[in-house]
C-alpha cells in the first residue's frame, strides 16, 4: 500500500472498515480535544477545531529515534464526508481523508503524499527510504488501532 518515491517521499492509500455509521466515525474523528489521549506518540498538538482553514501544530515521536514537527492546514472540510489538508514543516505534502457508506457501517480512506524535508527525518528518508516508509506505516497502523480502541470503547 505504501511505496517510496524517487525524491524520498511516501505515498499511501489506505482503507479501514468501521462497524459504525459515518456520523459516528466523523464525530469521533473531529474530537480534536481527545487526540493526545488517544495517541501518546503525538507529543504536541495545538488545535482549536476540525474545520476548514484551521492550522494544527504537531510534534510526533514515531518508533524511530527522532521527532517530527509540522503544521497541518485544513483546506477543505465537508462534514461526514471529506477533509483535505496540506502539511508544512519537517513533513511537506498533502492528505485526503474520506468517509463512505459501507454495508456494515462505513469505510475510512486516507490518501497522502508526504516528503521529509527537515531534521533527522530528511536524512533517514534519503539514506534509508524503507525505514522512513516503515515509520510512516507504523504511525498509520498504530494510530488506527488506538483510534478504534479508545474512540469506540
Amino acid at each position: 500500500m505504501t511505496d517510496s518515491g524517487a525524491r524520498s517521499g511516501v505515498r499511501s492509500d489506505r482503507r479501514w472498515d468501521f462497524g459504525a455509521s459515518r456520523a459516528e466515525v466523523w464525530t469521533a474523528l473531529t474530537a480534536v480535544d481527545r487526540y493526545r489521549a488517544w495517541w501518546p506518540w503525538l507529543r504536541r498538538f495545538e488545535a482549536n477545531a476540525f474545520a476548514q482553514g484551521e492550522r494544527w501544530r504537531c510534534t510526533i515521536k514515531p518508533q524511530l529515534p527522532y521527532r517530527l514537527h509540522f503544521d497541518i492546514v485544513l483546506e477543505t472540510v465537508v462534514e461526514r464526508e471529506l477533509a483535505v489538508a496540506h502539511l508544512e514543516g519537517d513533513l511537506n505534502g498533502w492528505a485526503r481523508l474520506s468517509l463512505a457508506d459501507d454495508p456494515d457501517g462505513c469505510q475510512l480512506r486516507l490518501i497522502s503524499e508526504l516528503q521529509a524535508v527537515g531534521g533527522p527525518a530528511r536524512v533517514a528518508a534519503r539514506v534509508a527510504p524503507r525505514v522512513a516508509s516503515a515509520g510512516h506505516d507504523w504511525v498509520l497502523d498504530r494510530g488506527i488501532r488506538q483510534f478504534r480502541a479508545k474512540a469506540f470503547n
